[in-house]
C-alpha cells in the first residue's frame, strides 16, 4: 500500500507567510524559511508553496524566497503562483522547486500543460485547482483568489488536464479554505474517482480527523496550513494519528 503524504501548505505575500478565510483577509503567519525547516523536522512528506499574491499582481513568483527555503530544505517542494510559461516553470525548478503548480494560467491556456509535461515531465507537472460548488456534486473552477468564475466543470477540467499532462492535482476546496468546517469530501471523492493521478486535498483543515476523512475518501495526499502554523497540531500528531487509524504513512 502506498503511503499518503502530509503537506503543510505556505501562502506567501511579500516574503511572508499568511493566512486568510476563502484567500481574504489575510493575516501573518510566520518567515516561511523558519516554518519550511520546522516542518522537514516534524515529518513532513512535501512542502507546497504559493505566491498567492503572484498572479493577482500580475508578476512571477518570488524566486529569492524559492531559494531561500530550498536553502534549509531537503523534501520535495511544489510551488506554484504566478507561473504563465515554460520559461517561469524553468526558472523555479532552477530556485529549487521540485514541482510547479499552474492555475489561471492553465485555464486561460490549456495548452501550458503539456508544454510543461513534455519539457520537465508529468512529475513536475501540478495542475491547481480551486474548487467552488456551484450545487449538488457539482463544483465549478474559480481563478483569481477565487473572484473569477470560469464557467469550467472541475471534474471535466481536471479529466482534461490529465489527458494534456498533468501529472497530479491539487485540488482546493475554496468554499472551505480557512473556514476550518473540514474538507469537501464529495469534491474530492469525485476527483480520484475521475483520475488515476495522485489528488492533494486542500481547504478547511481543524483537526486530524479532517485529513483523515480526506485520505478515506480518496486523497493520496492531505495538505494543512492553519493547523500548523499556528501550533496547534505537529506534522508528527498528525501521522500518529493517522497510523493509529490503519492509515499508511512515513513516521
Amino acid at each position: 500500500m502506498l503511503t499518503k503524504r502530509i503537506i503543510p501548505c505556505l501562502d506567501v505575500k511579500d516574503g511572508r507567510v499568511v493566512k486568510g478565510v476563502k484567500f481574504q483577509g489575510l493575516r501573518d503567519a510566520g518567515s516561511p524559511v523558519e516554518l519550511a525547516k520546522a516542518y522537514e523536522e516534524q515529518g513532513a512528506d512535501e512542502l507546497v508553496l504559493l505566491d498567492v499574491s503572484a498572479t493577482p499582481e500580475g508578476r512571477n513568483t518570488a524566486l529569492k524566497t524559492v531559494e531561500m527555503v530550498r536553502s534549509v530544505l531537503s523534501i520535495p517542494l511544489t510551488v506554484g503562483g504566478g507561473i504563465r510559461t515554460a520559461q517561469d516553470a524553468q526558472n523555479l525548478l532552477e530556485a529549487g522547486a521540485d514541482k510547479v503548480g499552474i492555475n489561471t494560467a492553465a485555464v486561460k491556456d490549456p495548452e501550458l500543460i503539456g508544454v510543461i509535461a513534455r519539457r520537465f515531465g508529468r512529475q513536475c507537472t501540478v495542475l491547481a485547482v480551486d474548487a467552488k460548488r456551484v450545487g449538488a456534486k457539482k463544483w465549478q473552477v474559480v481563478v483569481l483568489s477565487g473572484k473569477n468564475d470560469t464557467g469550467l466543470d472541475v471534474i471535466d477540467w481536471i479529466k482534461s488536464a490529465c489527458e494534456r499532462g498533468a501529472g497530479e492535482i491539487l485540488l482546493t476546496c475554496w468554499d472551505r479554505d480557512g473556514t476550518r468546517e473540514g474538507y469537501d469530501l464529495e469534491l474530492i471523492q469525485a476527483a480520484a474517482a475521475a483520475v488515476n493521478v495522485p489528488i492533494i486535498a486542500s481547504g478547511g483543515v481543524d483537526n486530524p480527523q479532517h485529513l483523515l476523512e480526506g485520505v478515506k475518501v480518496g486523497a493520496d495526499a492531505v495538505l494543512a496550513a492553519s493547523i500548523f502554523h499556528y501550533g496547534e497540531y505537529s506534522v508528527g500528531e498528525v501521522k500518529r494519528f493517522l497510523k493509529s487509524e490503519g492509515v499508511e504513512v512515513r513516521l
